[in-house]
């Protein structure tokens, strides 16, 4: 196992609703999970590669829970990347150089049955993660924004976290609303569901935590 570590950021889009049920070993509020996710990698390594300031996002698609399996996904990798960091970032998107269903990044890709083949091309990401802010754009697959969930009498923000002490993903995250619009092989569309914000630590082994 070539060992690896990221420190990172995140926004993640999925079908459920504000408390998706998968955060909490529950099944989805809409009986599939339709998901796009942007991770900016603000420091990382694989071996002796280097991955600062490499951007990479997916689309998922699951019929029903995440668990029962048969996914569809397209993986993409910032067109910036050297063929050796290509390599790396799909090794660790895969779910390789990992211990078993240590990440998300190796329990998700245990679940999908359709992996097309990754894109290599500019991504586009603004994430503010303590403001619940976020875009991820690439063209002619994703655009997604995220913003704060808002009362739905006076229109004020509202705050939200996600604290798991033993998740796979993140260890707090930001909860906000997002919508998404994909294009391309796996095609999903959500309108102000689960918007998650998340400040990312991981390695070869699960969630650094301090």
């Amino acid at each position: 196992m070539t060992s690896w570590e990221i420190k990172g950021r995140e926004l993640v889009n999925c079908t459920c609703e504000y408390g998706c049920g998968c955060q909490f070993n529950a099944l989805p509020d809409k009986g599939h999970c339709h998901a796009v996710a942007g991770i900016q990698i603000d420091e990382g390594h694989h071996g002796e590669t280097a991955l600062d300031g490499l951007r990479i996002a997916a689309i998922f698609k699951w019929p029903g829970a995440v668990h029962e399996g048969n996914g569809e996904c397209i993986a993409f990798v910032d067109e910036n990347a050297t063929d050796r960091q290509r390599d790396a970032l799909l090794r660790i998107m895969t779910g390789q150089d990992t211990d078993p269903f240590a990440t998300m990044f190796a329990v998700y890709a245990s679940t999908v049955t359709k992996m097309n083949d990754p894109v290599f091309t500019k991504i586009d990401l603004d994430l503010d993660i303590d403001g619940r802010r976020g875009r991820i754009f690439v063209k002619d697959y994703i655009e997604t924004v995220g913003e704060p969930i808002r009362n739905k009498v006076t229109g004020a923000e509202s705050r939200a976290q996600i604290v798991l002490p033993d998740g796979f993903e993140y260890a707090v995250a930001e909860i906000g609303s997002a919508s998404s619009t994909t294009s391309g092989p796996v095609q999903v569309n959500t309108k102000d569901s689960y918007g998650q914000f998340a400040r990312l630590h991981l390695n070869n082994h699960g969630v650094v935590r301090a």
